[in-house]
């Protein structure tokens, strides 16, 4: 090699690094505002498109993606809670959004299919072909898209969004949540009527689903709501399409069933806020009053009048059960302009919170020090 392509090749990785470092230096993270005491900073920067999150029993936190179709693997080697290698384990798949872990294997959810790469925390350099673990679901691109997650029962949680707004589809093909055994055997509906859910996650205490739901657009700026939904039981209904947050009766389809007939929300969100992850606190590092309470990132609106959402919010409960809906980190919408939309959030070992970003491209890691 030349010293004139050695030297290239060195401008040319020095402004790939540089450039990285720009973006994450350039992010106006003194515009988020948290409560006192909190602190965010960029944990993962270069993670295009970042949406749904997992960690590895190694500490490796896996990262899927929507636009982008690749999945990635972001590890912290030095343990100075900011990543220092981005691994792009999968390219050119369909919105994988959804990344789960389980014994060593990590699934993909890829629109109409669940694949399944084995001892991955061993092969991020090389990662095995990944096997089809099924190919049950529907690839209607409207909210084909899933979250996906392993829950206290063992069984992979896979939600399947209506192929629209507002439709009336097949009951036992859209707008639900479902679960299989790990190797795609024994399918079964747990919860019908839910329009698109893009994040759940399950009471440490009972064990119960929690989800969030987007509520049908077209109905006005100010309705209807997002849904924060509770499960304790398989075969409930939350109304889709017939009646939207518990009291809300759709003006197609809402004659053929009343609201009294399904499972109202337990909190109703924001209009439009699109709320995705979401995570209940059982870290350490927060103050004992966070603790069992669920945290919500809202991606934000996309046809509202005035802007909405684009923060986290929390939704926590006091000792008669009863439910407080605030927000807890917002900055990422400075007017009507957004640099940032949340997508997911995750617990880590030492108790920050991690928030993926899909626009700017990065993970947050939120963290806590006594003021």
């Amino acid at each position: 090699m030349t010293n004139r392509l050695v030297a290239l090749v060195f401008a040319s990785i020095l402004l790939v690094f540089l450039a990285s470092q720009i973006h994450a230096s350039s992010l106006p993270l003194d515009k988020i505002k948290l409560p006192p005491g909190f602190t965010i900073t960029v944990y993962a920067d270069n993670v295009p498109n970042a949406r749904g999150m997992a960690l590895g029993k190694n500490g490796t936190l896996f990262v899927g993606s929507r636009s982008k179709g690749d999945v990635y693997a972001v590890v912290d080697t030095d343990g100075d809670q900011r990543a220092d290698k981005v691994y792009t384990i999968a390219s050119r798949l369909q919105q994988p959004v959804g990344v789960a872990y389980r014994n060593g294997s990590l699934y993909v959810s890829a629109m109409d299919r669940i694949l399944r790469f084995d001892d991955i925390e061993q092969h991020l350099t090389k990662p095995p072909k990944p096997v089809v673990v099924t190919d049950r679901f529907p690839m209607q691109p409207d909210h084909g898209w899933k979250y996906i997650a392993f829950g206290p029962d063992g069984k992979l949680y896979v939600p399947v969004g209506a192929p629209c707004n507002i439709c009336e589809p097949d009951p036992n093909r859209y707008a639900l949540i479902g679960r299989m055994n790990a190797d795609g055997s024994g399918y079964e509906i747990v919860a019908r009527g839910v329009r698109n859910s893009v994040g759940f996650d399950w009471d440490p205490k009972s064990h119960d689903l929690w989800f969030t739901d987007n509520g049908r657009d077209w109905l006005g700026d100010n309705q209807p709501p997002d849904e924060l939904n509770h499960a304790p039981k398989p075969g409930m209904n939350f109304g889709y399409p017939y009646c939207h947050g518990g009291t809300i009766p759709d003006p197609e389809y809402g004659k053929k069933h009343p609201c009294s007939e399904f499972t109202p929300p337990m909190v109703t969100l924001g209009p439009h806020v699109a709320s995705l992850g979401m995570r209940f606190y059982m870290g350490k590092m927060f103050p004992p009053e966070y603790h069992n309470q669920i945290f919500i990132a809202e991606h934000g609106s996309w046809n509202r009048s005035e802007k909405i959402g684009y923060r986290i919010t929390l939704a926590s409960r006091d000792e008669q059960g009863k439910f407080r809906y605030s927000v807890f980190a917002e900055g990422w919408l400075q007017g009507q302009e957004a640099w940032g939309r949340p997508v997911d959030v995750l617990v880590m070992p030492d108790g920050a919170l991690l928030v993926s970003d899909d626009f700017a491209g990065v993970i947050y890691r939120i963290s806590y020090k006594k003021p």
